[in-house]
């Protein structure tokens, strides 16, 4: 047999001829059916005349459904691409159109921004919100499937209220204020036991390529690792080494005071410190170094060993370290060992739906419900309300901004000019000022007046790319089988998957039975070890960006049938859906104290990189220095209060 057939064969297996729901694509975007059958021709005409309806004004247009590659979808970031490798979109169309601000960016930064303007300067004040993606909410999206006659919702981004430090006065109002109460929704709606309950555990996956065998051990936190590792392909040597870096207390460090032991551990990473103050062999440094993806979106190799004791990983039990950060921490890390971190609350479609709320807020004709954070869940957005002449606030999706300029010197200018890039046409409008509210290293494409070292400071910026994958399966009788919930896989294609979280909140209610269909959130963080942490990005954002659907999907499958299979799974008959969450400029960057300069917070590239200029400020999480939804809200806060006060 050649290796073609080989190929084809294995091919079959995992069900890569199989059809699963929604695979139809149209000028590079999926299309549901029912959105396809009713507006494909709407959907063409847009791209050739500027006449043409929207595609978001459609009938059926409802991105949360569409499936394939989602997040930095095709169609989102070539626009931009273009921009950033020197095209120019000369004479662009004057829309005629003059806001009081106009925003850059609709994700939960760029909305926050839109909701406080409106509260300072009053809710008469014109503002127009951008975005490049099909959808609203940036990083906050939504994965809608319908399942059995069930909705099932996963997070496409963010997943949760959750932030290493509480919530300022500032972002905790404004969670209140769109009516969501975290002490009384965690207690309401979590079924953080359910799983537990039903006694389904977490699991350890060994693929053959990495380890020599494949195998699947369940238990984790239950078991003591020498019998939950007994069976597995490593080494006696190395499960005894594990063993006791998880369950040892060993001082590794031996002689030096705390201080002296966290100031050591700050300059080097988590794999040095395994490999050269534990001994760790080979096999045991690649058993953990996908430990940090999930968090960093990178491995062991380009994480501190201080910031990694920081978010209680194992090994450092022996070593006496005081509680409390010090300065040469990251901002995760620190702000949980120092305050324990924010109150925590998942929605079923993470985030999103603090995305929905403020669109809500900001349009309520777009998103009808009157019981607030209970019915938003599972509202339906009719898009087509989202950009009225006649509504105060517009939000124009699809549409890449490619040039923003002060009209005037910076110091006097009053108003801006902002051009952006729609269905292949280019058209400007004015504002009084601009929220720049998108990727920061963006920005000095959009804006190449900024002074040099400005500029400079955003393209330091360099966020994570990842992967968050939603896999719609027929039931869960196979975790249920091999009592698991979710599996840490250090070789795999996708280091850590999960069953859905349980979340019951309004009419929404999660699967109960594992007869019943439900989703896997799988995760996958591409990063080059050996290099820098924003070198690992770079190669890693290269990477997704030329990773077809295909390879995706046959990865999945694999790692699910080798998982899985000795429960019963079955990929070509058990999975119905897929969605590709590609995220190639994922997790804002934060301070790693291993590559980053040890200067103080003013020098720091994202307070550097967001002072104001002229008529334009600048917001996004990139700008606050942290990758949460907090930081997001905080800084739309400070960018719409700069351009007010000035």
């Amino acid at each position: 047999m050649t290796d073609d057939t080989t190929d084809r064969s294995k091919d079959a297996a995992l069900g890569m001829g199989c059809p699963i729901s929604r695979r139809d694509f149209l000028n590079g975007l999926a299309v549901g059916a029912t959105a396809l059958a009713s507006s494909a021709p709407l959907l063409a005409a847009t791209s050739a005349t500027s006449t043409a309806l929207p595609a978001q004004d459609a009938p059926g247009y409802d991105p949360p459904l569409l499936t394939g590659m989602r997040g930095n979808h095709p169609g989102s970031f070539e626009t931009a691409h273009a921009e950033r490798d020197g095209r120019s979109w000369p004479n662009p169309i004057d829309t005629g159109e003059t806001y009081d601000l106009i925003i850059v960016g609709g994700g939960i930064s760029g909305l926050a921004a839109a909701h406080f303007h409106r509260a300072a300067a009053g809710t008469g004040s014109r503002i127009l919100i951008l975005d490049n993606h099909d959808d609203f909410g940036g990083h906050a999206k939504r994965n809608e499937f319908h399942l059995g006659g069930r909705m099932c919702l996963l997070n496409g981004g963010t997943q949760d209220i959750d932030s290493p430090r509480p919530y300022s006065q500032i972002a905790a109002g404004l969670i209140k204020t769109l009516g969501i109460d975290i002490a009384a929704l965690s207690k309401e709606t979590q079924k953080k036991q359910f799983y537990d309950q039903l006694g389904l555990e977490d699991g350890l996956f060994f693929d053959r390529e990495t380890f020599g065998a494949d195998k699947l051990v369940v238990g984790v936190g239950k078991r003591p690792y020498a019998e939950l590792l007994a069976g597995t392909p490593l080494s006696a040597h190395a499960r005894a080494q594990i063993a006791e870096i998880e369950h040892g207390h060993v001082d590794y460090m031996p002689g030096l005071s705390s201080d002296e032991k966290k100031q050591r551990l700050s300059r080097i990473s988590y794999e040095t410190f395994l490999r050269d103050h534990v001994h760790a062999e080979p096999a045991v440094l690649r058993f953990y170094h996908a430990r940090t993806m999930g968090e960093w979106g990178v491995g062991t190799d380009a994480v501190s060993a201080l910031d990694c004791w920081g978010f209680h990983m194992s090994g450092f039990q022996g070593m006496n370290l005081a509680k409390g950060s010090i300065e040469r921490m990251g901002p995760t890390p620190a702000g949980y060992e120092d305050t324990g971190g924010s109150p925590f609350l998942h929605f079923p479609d993470g985030n999103a739906t603090i995305a929905r709320l403020l669109v809500r807020d900001l349009i309520p004709a777009a998103v009808p419900g009157v019981t607030g954070v209970r019915d938003i869940v599972t509202a339906r957005v009719d898009y087509a309300r989202l950009d009225r002449a006649d509504a105060p606030v517009r939000l124009r999706l699809s549409s890449t901004a490619v040039r923003v300029r002060n009209l005037g010197e910076p110091q006097s200018a009053r108003e801006v000019e902002v051009s952006y890039v729609r269905a292949g046409r280019a058209y400007k409008a004015r504002a009084g000022g601009a929220v720049l509210a998108c990727y920061n290293m963006m920005i000095p494409y959009l804006c190449p007046e900024l002074p040099p070292t400005q500029r400079r400071a955003l393209h330091e910026l360099v966020k994570a790319p990842l992967v968050y994958t939603s896999v719609a399966v027929r039931n869960w009788r196979a975790f249920h089988a091999l009592k698991l919930k979710s599996v840490y896989a250090p070789g795999s294609y996708h280091p850590h998957f999960y069953l859905n979280p349980q979340v019951d909140i309004g009419a929404y209610t999660s699967p109960k039975s594992p007869d019943e269909p439900t989703l896997v959130h799988m995760v996958r963080t591409p990063c080059k070890p050996g290099l820098s942490e924003h070198d690992q990005n770079r190669v890693g954002r290269a990477e997704l960006l030329v990773t077809p659907l295909e390879t995706f999907e046959r990865n999945i499958r694999d790692q699910l049938a080798r998982t899985l299979g000795p429960g019963g799974f079955d990929p070509a008959r058990d999975i119905t859906a897929i969605t590709i969450n590609r995220w190639a400029h994922g997790y804002a960057p934060e301070f790693n104290p291993l590559f980053d300069p040890d200067v103080p917070e003013a020098q720091r590239a994202h307070v550097v990189g967001r002072a104001r200029y002229g008529r334009i400020t600048i917001a996004n999480s990139d700008s606050g220095g942290a990758a949460y939804t907090d930081s997001a809200i905080n800084q739309g806060h400070r960018a719409v209060m700069e351009l007010l006060r000035s």
